[in-house]
């Protein structure tokens, strides 16, 4: 059957074949097609880099129920009795023991590469997290105990050591000289099959698929067990970790990232001086700027981070940013998109002093903010205005909206400077998304601190165009668009 179907495809080939020589003869764009057929040849890559490839091993301690001296668990007994089936004949049981035994079992395999000659090796968190064992295999059979010198779940880089010298390392590249499209390599174990080398090109940079990690994506197969090997351009430098992929089968489907070097490097640097990584915070939740915003607050192009809530207290409150802000720039960073605020805010060392840059009602400000460490999250408490009901006000009603003034004491417990409460908000309002016990901040760019103001922003508002509102809702300030009737 094997040999009857490889008939035709090697005839079939064969005539391609003639066909494909034929059209070279012929065609002027035979200097072009020689090019293209010049494939690269990544064999002295694999010698290269290849001896600096590991292979890793886990294990774990399991708790087991099995007597000795070939006697039936007791699982299988109750089984037997269950079900009346005739006991086996057993040798006599020994009393039942108080203590579970434990024993070491393989819990996964995963791939890394030494980063050092004296035994760091790189690999991702998920390949060791949790495991009581890490054994390490070099390309020349040797076989070692490493010790797990730090993990960071949220970047998923992690760095174990061996007790070796005179090891192969690798050459960090530069991540910044990629390109799209260029060749790279990758050497792990996938499936537990030692020293497998894959090839393809890079697909994207500065893929989105993590809180502080812009992945590079490629083509090249990568399948479990190639986590935490190197990705390797042709200079054999290693430009990432592979660490990720897209599937719906649980195997390659064509579409794979890595960790940029970079970033791990300055993971690895961290948890081998101090086995822990410290990230920056400012105590802010941001959004991304939408393109009609950015049109109505004059900001021009969507790009910056859209400061929903301020913590209290935070570095953020202390540096003076409110709610509505856009972030435009960090340290004279231009912030492209809001994912790029928390990695470069993460990656600035905490205690440090920076200049945040933010668009607040058509004009930039800079402001001075001190880098907070990030922590444990704190629950979130929710603000209510609960004391006195406030006379409220029917101006507004052309945009669908019933507006009250705030006391102090209500100011004071949503610790905001002014605003007005909407009391409420139908037709083209609640189309807009507004509803009752939101505080408007401001109107068409125009910041409103009492019912009056409220009403002056609205009168000098264009009825035929769509207004602009800033509004706080709980501790979240968004922006809302209600478009005129029509």
């Amino acid at each position: 059957m094997k040999t009857l179907m490889l008939k035709p495809i090697r005839t079939i080939f064969v005539a391609i074949s003639m066909v494909t020589t034929a059209f070279v003869a012929v065609s002027p764009l035979q200097p072009a097609l020689a090019q293209a057929r010049a494939l690269p040849d990544f064999t002295d890559l694999v010698d290269q880099v290849g001896p600096s490839v590991v292979n890793i091993r886990t294990m774990e301690k399991v708790n087991l129920r099995t007597a000795q001296g070939g006697q039936m668990d007791e699982d299988m007994l109750e089984f037997f009795k269950r079900f009346g089936l005739p006991m086996p004949n057993m040798p006599r049981q020994a009393p039942r023991q108080n203590h579970p035994q434990q024993e070491e079992q393989p819990r996964g395999v995963g791939s890394g590469f030494i980063l050092t000659a004296d035994g760091f090796i790189m690999t991702n968190a998920h390949v060791v997290d949790g495991a009581d064992e890490v054994l390490v295999t070099l390309t020349d059979k040797r076989e070692f105990k490493a010790k797990i010198i730090g993990t960071d779940k949220r970047s998923d880089v992690a760095v174990v050591k061996i007790e070796a010298t005179g090891l192969p390392a690798v050459k960090v590249g530069d991540v910044g000289r990629l390109r799209v499209g260029e060749w790279v390599m990758a050497i792990g174990s996938p499936f537990g099959l030692e020293n497998s080398v894959t090839a393809g090109i890079v697909s994207a940079k500065q893929r989105d698929t993590g809180d502080f990690l812009p992945f590079i994506q490629t083509d090249v197969a990568i399948n479990p067990g190639n986590s935490g090997g190197p990705l390797i351009n042709m200079r054999g430098e290693v430009v990432g970790i592979n660490s990720q992929i897209y599937s719906r089968s649980g195997g390659f489907m064509g579409i794979s990232f890595a960790i940029p070097m970079d970033e791990a490097v300055r993971v690895s640097d961290q948890l081998r001086s101090s086995g822990r990584v410290a990230r920056g915070r400012i105590g802010v939740q941001i959004e991304q700027v939408s393109k009609e915003v950015a049109e109505s607050i004059g900001l021009g192009k969507p790009s910056g981070a859209l400061v929903r809530s301020v913590e209290a207290g935070g570095p953020a409150d202390k540096a003076g940013i409110e709610g509505g802000d856009i972030i435009t720039r960090f340290d004279g960073k231009a912030i492209e998109k809001s994912s790029d605020l928390p990695r470069i805010i993460g990656g600035t060392k905490p205690g440090s002093k920076s200049t945040i840059t933010v668009f607040r009602r058509g004009t930039n400000k800079d402001l001075g903010i001190t880098i907070a460490e990030v922590d444990a999250d704190k629950p979130t408490v929710k603000a209510s205005a609960r004391d006195e009901k406030p006379k409220a006000s029917a101006v507004g009603q052309s945009v669908g909206l019933a507006v009250s003034e705030l006391s102090d004491a209500q100011k004071k417990e949503l610790k905001i400077k002014g605003g007005v409460r909407i009391d409420s908000a139908i037709e083209a309002a609640a189309r807009a998304g507004l509803r009752e016990g939101d505080i408007i901040l401001s109107v068409a760019n125009a910041e409103v601190s009492s019912v009056k103001e409220f009403e002056a922003a609205l009168a000098k508002h264009d009825k035929t165009k769509t207004l602009l509102v800033l509004f706080r809702r709980g501790e979240l300030a968004q922006y809302a668009l209600i478009k005129p009737a029509r």
